[in-house]
């Protein structure tokens, strides 16, 4: 019986350099997602941790490490009342940002604590926020913010390379805007079944319209596969 013709993954050079080394003149914007096989990034219940292993939740860090600031959306700066720090690689703490349209992240929020990084809040109102925390104003015309004007206004706040984290919702948005240079898939070797969905964007009625990103794949130590998808040189495939 013949042997199976198995195409090995694309290895390239570490992900994390390309972030370091993007151009200097520009935002460079990068979001991640972690995931199981079947595309779900929680349970029905919304358990999440940890899906992925130990490696991965290593990269994310690496990730931050490597940003001026880590971005999260308003539903999950609430849901998870994440950290956003550096903690399981050695490098600094990017600055914090968190998009919160209408000024509903409470004053608590763990995001918000004092240690030295620059913590920032992006609005749509003129709600000031807590002391320490830095307001940028960015218009909703229609009653939703763009994410190019988000990463714009970052930019100008001396933010240039940044992390989109999450949520899921808050990746999709980037996604679907343009506003993405890489986005980093990583894929655990579990089956949930059932639970909530990973990337979701808008509707489309044929394959021809999918992005089909040119991707280099990297298999880490804990069985975790890491999709690197380079966003700029997307294309709509047959």
């Amino acid at each position: 019986m013949a042997g199976l013709n198995v195409q090995q993954p694309t290895q390239a050079s570490d992900p994390i350099a390309v972030i370091e080394n993007a151009p200097a003149d520009r935002p460079f914007v990068v979001a991640q997602l972690g995931q199981s096989l079947d595309g779900r990034i929680a349970t029905n219940s919304g358990e999440s941790r940890w899906i992925n292993g130990e490696a991965a939740l290593d990269h994310v860090h690496r990730i931050r490490a490597a940003v001026d600031a880590v971005v999260v959306g308003i539903g999950t700066a609430i849901a998870d009342d994440p950290i956003l720090n550096v903690r399981r690689v050695p490098g600094r703490n990017p600055a914090r940002v968190v998009i919160d349209p209408s000024g509903r992240l409470p004053a608590t929020a763990r995001c918000l604590a004092e240690d030295g990084a620059r913590r920032l809040v992006v609005r749509a109102c003129d709600m000031a926020p807590p002391p320490g925390v830095e307001l940028v104003r960015v218009p909703s015309p229609g009653g939703r913010m763009n994410p190019h004007d988000i990463v714009a206004a970052l930019a100008k706040a001396g933010l240039r390379t940044m992390l989109i984290e999450g949520g899921a919702q808050t990746v999709s948005w980037f996604l679907e805007s343009g506003a993405l240079n890489r986005l980093h898939v990583l894929v655990a070797p579990v089956i949930l079944g059932s639970g909530k969905p990973g990337l979701s964007t808008t509707p489309i009625e044929r394959l021809a319209q999918a992005l089909r990103p040119k991707a280099t794949i990297h298999v880490l130590a804990t069985g975790d596969v890491l999709f690197d998808c380079d966003l700029s040189n997307t294309h709509e495939g047959d």
